[in-house]
């Protein structure tokens, strides 16, 4: 019988789904199926209107295929622009919040289905996309060039699923429509309204722009960002936002007074950087976020060689415009230890921004920059402390904690040796400490790395799991969302604080909100484990037996070698909150070993 040829066809696959929906059916299932139709139908209506076909959808998804890639990207911008005005009409429930994924390829025509890569790469984009946020291929980009008049911020290469090329990714927008719709904010991953301002001085800093030329000197415009941040941090009378909320202003034109809404904040610190040889010409500028008003700024043309000098220079006149008092009270000017070579300062600024992906490619790519930097460095003691970070990140994946425990361990203990103020070097303690269920040494290890830096936003998100695993979980609960105030805007922290609120929240036997919190873990962090196992368990404790065998099946397909012995053996739950885990695992048939 003769093979029936293939029907292929190129299209522009625009693909869409709900911010948070597993959560908002968990909190009122009727109201959110009402509201999920009432979108569905703006939806639909708008890609009708741009000459698209919707070829597929589930629950709170929708994929559409276009003839035209500028069609699919207008269509994108309508319906980011319909929710934002929905947002205006309807600010106490706020909107249903989309996440948009668009890629021009080559696709499989199946009946009125389309199937590969093509389409799975559209699907992809849209899961690394930001609420609100339009995330487009490279393809995509150049088919648009100038004909749409909208800022397009280049995101590199993104390695995605399922898939052994990285794909070259692009933020479209936000366009001044969606921001300022009805007067309302669009924030780039943000909360729902203006945060609240600390009852101390606040500040964030914003990425300083690269003036260079070199796309390349991007890393060291940053690394002047995080440093300041950082010294900035280790004040605990400041409240500081932590740098990869902060960066997620990166490109953007910005509006400061939007920004200190955004963030909660009153002080904005932006600048510039050019570095052309040996020579830097940087610029500061200190903004009151709620006027707008420049507090301070100053234009600094020094050698590269005292970049350092300058950022503590930086720091000091921060602090001394906002809080004089203080600043004659203490002595501001950074205790660390710089490193020799300005290339293992870069490797290691390049290290913490791969870090904070929160892939296994990005950890695995920071390892290798900081033994790098320690090559280059070897009396440096931050890329030890980073890459022992990068070692431990390794087990959250798939590493044995056994075989990878010495390593780690041998390198926090050269980062203190070289640098005894290191807080990295203290979480990572903390975090070892809490996997190997020593919870009272993970929890001093942690609080030293936040009395070296009050505002370590991780740091605070990691303590919550010990304190509640000591039966402390209403402290777990307080420590893990003042790390989501600190860093509203890091997916990362984010995923660390669910993971503890989950924790903190079933070691009370507050199931409902268990119950949420894994779900939102899964969402942020859909390949490991612990989100998985709370699941099952919070439903099977909320007597949802059905739901939670079905929970029970994707864990058990994802690790098919879960047990609980195996569990009992690797997991850190300890005691009565332990059996209790057990026994609502066991409840929904997981294997005994």
């Amino acid at each position: 019988m003769p093979v029936q040829p293939v029907e292929r066809k190129l299209a522009a696959i625009f693909a869409a789904d709900i911010v948070g929906y597993s959560r908002l059916m968990s909190l009122d299932e009727v109201g959110t199926i009402a509201r999920l139709k009432a979108a569905r139908g703006v939806v639909d209506a708008l890609i009708a209107e741009h000459r698209g076909r919707i070829f597929h959808t589930a629950g709170d998804s929708v994929m559409a295929d276009f003839a035209s890639a500028v069609a699919a990207v207008q269509c994108a911008i309508a319906v980011q622009d319909a929710v934002a005005a929905d947002a205006a009409r309807d600010s106490e429930r706020g909107p249903m919040r989309f996440r948009i994924g668009i890629h021009l390829g080559d696709v499989i025509v199946d009946g009125d289905n389309l199937l590969g890569d093509g389409v799975n790469i559209a699907a992809r984009l849209e899961a690394l996309a930001e609420p609100d946020a339009i995330w487009i291929s490279a393809a995509v980009h150049d088919q648009i060039g100038t004909r749409l008049p909208v800022a397009m911020t280049d995101l590199g290469e993104q390695q995605v699923k399922n898939l052994d090329q990285p794909v070259h990714a692009y933020r479209v927008g936000p366009p001044a429509s969606r921001r300022h719709a009805a007067g309302t904010t669009a924030v780039p991953t943000g909360a729902e309204a203006a945060l609240p301002l600390p009852d101390k001085p606040s500040i964030a800093v914003l990425p300083f722009q690269n003036l260079s030329g070199d796309p390349e000197q991007d890393y060291f415009a940053d690394g002047m960002v995080e440093d300041i941040t950082t010294a900035l941090s280790k004040l605990r009378w400041f409240f500081v936002i932590a740098r990869n909320s902060a960066f997620a202003y990166k490109g953007r034109a910005v509006d400061v007074k939007q920004v200190g809404r955004e963030l909660g904040v009153r002080y904005i610190l932006e600048g510039s950087v050019r570095r052309g040889g040996n020579r830097l010409r940087i610029t500061a500028q200190l903004v009151d976020a709620a006027t707008g008003n420049h507090v301070w700024a100053e234009r600094y043309d020094r050698d590269l060689a005292d970049i350092f000098a300058v950022q503590d220079e930086i720091t000091e006149r921060v602090v001394a415009a906002i809080e004089p008092e203080l600043y004659a009270a203490e002595h501001i000017r950074s205790q660390r230890k710089p490193p020799d070579s300005l290339d293992a300062w870069e490797c290691v600024i390049r290290a913490l921004s791969c870090l904070g992906q929160g892939t296994r490619e990005g950890d695995t790519e920071a390892e290798a920059l900081c033994r790098n930097a320690i090559v280059i460095a070897p009396k440096y003691g931050q890329p030890h402390s980073l890459l022992a970070w990068s070692l431990l990140r390794k087990t959250f994946w798939s590493s044995d904690l056994r075989t990878v425990l010495p390593e780690v361990i041998a390198e926090v203990e050269r980062a203190l040796r070289l640098d005894d103020r290191d807080p990295w070097a203290y979480f990572v303690l903390g975090v070892s400490f809490l996997r190997q269920r020593r919870f009272d040494d993970s929890v001093r290890a942690l609080r030293h790395a936040l009395e070296l830096n009050p505002n370590f936003a991780a740091a605070h998100a990691m303590l919550g799991g010990p304190l509640s695993l000591r039966g402390r979980p209403d402290e777990g609960i307080i420590s893990a969302e003042h790390a989501l105030r600190l860093s509203p805007n890091d997916r990362l922290v984010a995923a660390y604080a669910a993971r503890s609120l989950m924790i903190s929240h079933f070691t009370a036997g507050r199931y409902a909100e268990t119950l949420i919190w894994a779900r939102d873990s899964i969402e942020r962090m859909p390949g490991q484990l612990p989100g998985h196992v709370f699941l099952v368990a919070a439903l099977a404790r909320q007597g949802d037996l059905e739901g939670a065998i079905a929970a029970r099946e994707t864990l058990l397909r994802l690790w098919p070698n879960f047990s609980l012995a195996w569990m009992a053996e690797t997991l850190p739950m300890v005691g009565e909150m332990a059996e209790r885990l057990a026994e609502s695992l066991r409840q929904t048939g997981v294997p005994e070993s």
